[in-house]
């Protein structure tokens, strides 16, 4: 599946980003048996941080974006969790996706869909899984989106 998740990347004209550095006193991922549980990534793009609320000065378009590039960075821990070898992705268990988004916005699983897309998009019946889309009234830095994720690998 390396190859193959690395070819639909490519054919989606994405581009897997280094796995990001804690910003905190937490470590990026844990491995735990054949479970991955992956830190909050939080949306950031070629340009920096993706900012905005959902609501209020952001669409839901640009809020999906935002989300894909949090599932890219998941993917990228991934990636680092296991050496470089994606085959060894058994499936995409569970997304958590937080949208901050203004009291009234009620979308937020139309945004994380930016995420949950692009998981199947590139793992196929493997990236398809459960999820959490729940409004948050900030996050940090101001971000748009941030999204933590549970893998099983072998």
């Amino acid at each position: 599946m390396t190859q193959d998740a690395l070819t639909k990347l490519a054919e989606l004209g994405l581009t897997l980003p280094d796995a990001p550095a804690p910003a905190a006193n937490y470590v990026p991922f844990v491995k735990s048996g054949n479970q991955l549980f992956v830190s909050g990534q939080i949306s950031n793009g070629p340009d920096g941080l993706i900012t905005g609320k959902l609501g209020a000065d952001m669409s839901v378009e640009e809020g999906a974006a935002a989300a894909q590039s949090c599932a890219l960075s998941l993917i990228a821990q991934l990636n680092a969790a296991v050496d470089g070898d994606l085959s060894r992705l058994v499936r995409v268990v569970k997304l958590v996706g937080f949208v901050n988004s203004t009291a009234d916005f009620t979308d937020q699983p139309k945004v994380i869909n930016g995420a949950s897309d692009l998981m199947v998009a590139v793992f196929g019946d493997a990236g398809r899984h459960a999820r959490s889309a729940v409004s948050a009234a900030s996050l940090p830095l101001g971000v748009a989106v941030e999204i933590e994720a549970i893998f099983e690998i072998n």
